[in-house]
């Protein structure tokens, strides 16, 4: 139904910057909140940020100050712009569509929807 693509991954060295996109598809009346999740190995993945189709942010306090979240709803695209990127960093980073009403004629689906993730790797 939804349809999430990331990219913008790719291996920085710590300082570095980084910033991936999440772009949706599919017949989306609208997104009820888009949140970066990031997995590593080992660990459970974790909430990054989130943000509201009211524009509302929460961050994690690991990432608070270098991490930004902005969406374009007009384009179905969230992006998360990191910057200062350190090793602890490195994850797998899942797109995560939540409170998403789809429609199709006269039918709405209330779901969410996940990404299939991208590589972010923090290394000198």
């Amino acid at each position: 139904q939804v349809h999430l693509v990331e990219s913008g991954g790719g291996l920085v060295q710590p300082g570095g910057s980084l910033t991936l996109s999440c772009a949706a598809s599919g017949k989306i009346f609208s997104i009820g909140a888009v949140g970066w999740h990031r997995q590593a190995p080992g660990k459970q993945r974790e909430l990054v940020a989130a943000i509201t189709d009211g524009g509302k942010t929460n961050y994690a306090d690991s990432v608070k100050g270098r991490f930004t979240i902005f969406r374009d709803s007009a384009k179905n695209t969230a992006y998360l712009q990191m910057n200062n990127l350190q090793p602890e960093d490195t994850a797998v980073y899942l797109c995560h569509a939540d409170w998403a009403i789809t429609y199709s004629g006269n039918q709405r689906v209330l779901d969410d929807y996940w990404g299939q993730g991208t590589q972010v790797t923090v290394s000198s």
